[in-house]
């Protein structure tokens, strides 16, 4: 590993035996303070989960999804705790529309953060459930400082959430945003967090909050029933995994966009990617050709897994993957179609401990504060992941009643050997596929330290031949895209989030090294 550090953001890198890594060094400090009482890596990480949705709620809140890979020092583990459609959701309410809206009650699916945070507790946690909510409690009921980049997000959705009057209520100081630096409380939140602990989650999918959330669904004539919230159950699951020159990348199965960073990796592993420097034209054009022959599969066939036309498995055939990767012209950009193998849409945290228990945990609203939905008096803020779904006839995502949509959020988790080695994640939606991809090549094939791979300049694909590019790449290396055919957008250092922001724990034969993005309000901090 390589501690030289080549680019203009040059935060250190964190080492310790004990380690937690957010993008807000409130909730990493909930993290540690976790530790420090004797939890492990699963308290710590749930500790920081709930802080989050108190003090970076401009990317999370009571009404998230979340997902989970941890390491219990022996063996990986996998949960999905994204919620269903309502059983009576009305299909009609959609005729008409060319794509799903992203806002209002029609788009919110049963939140299931809550119940991650229960269910890792209950299996892997020492402290009790209730000891872990302090810290955001104490945030939500007394005050806490808003960081400067989350002021800045959550300056743009005041405008964006005007007409929603219980988010004006709850969430805005007089109809403005709260400033950078300003303390800002949420009492019904601390309330409602207590009701959490206090229950074990029972309010909140049965009891006196599950009635207010459901309450408000009929007052707006959305489809929430206490049956949906009731129903609820999280599901621990087996990883899908690519081996990439000795080591394994491990993602949640579908209904996750894990898959595509998985599709990248198996072709880029037919191409010998380490014989171009980091950063070379040849490098990045066979990333971004990857990454396009991964989204075009992905976006065809990604649902929720009982839905799908094929199988993960079918998608990461030795033999497929060698076939997309001879499509790559090393010579000029292409706007690839879906393949047909033979069947056989945040925020993001990672910790780790000194007994080697890894936790890689990501949960979001999807769009910033998520539905505009804000159910009165709780401070629960209801996601918008039924955005994910599809609207075309047929397509394995088309948007139905009682199922999961299609989730851009996912926690990355590297073994090699069959041991842990690396926790992490690149918050930012369709970025994150695109940003594990990134660190993958950045850490393993060019031999970067985690913090100078998260430092590194980004590029993004988007629609057809266009690809947005962060500030740092050589201007003749962009003219060297163009000239293949890339449709370069130019983009200001993390201009709008767009670019996402990574959270990484490698694990040594002493402790761990640990990154935070600079293209957050973040830290990794660890003793």
């Amino acid at each position: 590993m390589n501690f030289n550090f080549p680019y203009r953001l040059q935060r250190m890198p964190v080492m310790a035996q004990n380690i937690v890594a957010s993008s807000q060094p409130l909730a990493v400090q909930a993290g540690l303070t976790i530790l420090n009482k004797g939890g492990n890596a699963v308290d710590a990480a749930i500790a920081t989960a709930i802080t989050l949705t108190v003090v970076e709620p401009t990317s999370n809140g009571l009404g998230s999804d979340a997902f989970c890979i941890l390491w219990d020092g022996k063996k990986l583990h996998a949960l999905n705790a994204s919620g269903r459609s309502p059983k009576n959701l009305d299909l009609t309410k959609f005729d008409g529309l060319e794509k799903m809206p992203l806002r209002g009650w029609d788009v919110v699916t049963v939140p299931g953060a809550v119940s991650a945070w229960l269910a890792l507790s209950e299996r892997f946690g020492n402290l009790g459930f209730e000891e872990l909510f302090e810290p955001a409690i104490n945030y939500a009921e007394h005050g806490f400082m808003v960081s400067p980049l989350t002021a800045r997000a959550w300056s743009k959705s005041a405008s964006v959430f005007a007409a929603f009057p219980e988010f004006a209520k709850t969430f805005l100081i007089d109809g403005r945003a709260p400033k950078a630096g300003e303390l800002f409380k949420n009492p019904n939140q601390a309330k409602t967090l207590k009701l959490i602990a206090k229950t074990r989650t029972e309010a909140f999918y049965k009891g006196e909050l599950a009635q207010k959330i459901v309450a408000d669904a009929q007052k707006h004539n959305a489809a929430m029933s206490l049956a949906d919230l009731a129903e609820h159950r999280v599901d621990w699951v087996k990883t899908i995994s690519q081996n990439y020159h000795g080591i394994d990348l491990h993602e949640i199965p579908p209904n996750g966009q894990g898959l595509a960073a998985l599709i990248a990796l198996g072709i880029l592993q037919h191409h010998n990617i380490s014989q171009y420097p980091a950063d070379s034209l040849d490098s990045l054009h066979l990333q971004i050709e990857a990454m396009k022959l991964a989204f075009a599969d992905c976006y065809r066939y990604i649902a929720d897994e009982k839905y799908m036309l094929v199988k993960a498995e079918d998608l990461l055939n030795e033999s497929y993957l060698k076939e997309r990767a001879a499509l790559i012209d090393m010579s000029k950009a292409q706007d690839p179609k879906y393949g047909m193998p033979e069947k056989a849409g945040t925020v993001y945290l990672t910790t780790a401990d000194q007994d080697g228990m890894m936790v890689s945990f990501i949960q979001s609203n999807y769009h910033g504060f998520g539905s505009g939905i804000v159910i009165p008096e709780t401070g629960i803020s209801m996601q918008n992941r039924g955005s994910g779904f599809s609207l075309a006839e047929g397509h394995p995502n088309q948007i139905a009643a009682n199922k999961r949509p299609f989730h851009t959020i996912i926690p990355g988790f590297v073994t090699k050997n069959k041991q842990a080695l690396m926790s992490f994640g690149v918050m930012g939606g369709p970025m994150q596929a695109q940003g594990h991809l990134q660190m993958i090549v950045r850490i393993f094939d060019y031999k970067q330290n985690p913090q100078s791979a998260s430092d590194a300049p980004r590029w993004q694909v988007l629609e057809g031949l266009e690809i947005a590019v962060e500030a740092g790449f050589s201007d003749d290396v962009l003219i060297g895209l163009e000239q293949r055919g890339h449709i370069i957008k130019r983009s200001e250092l993390n201009a709008n989030f767009a670019f996402g922001g990574a959270q990484i724990i490698y694990k040594t034969k002493s402790g761990y090294i640990a990154a935070s993005d600079s293209r957050k309000d973040g830290q990794a901090s660890g003793y």
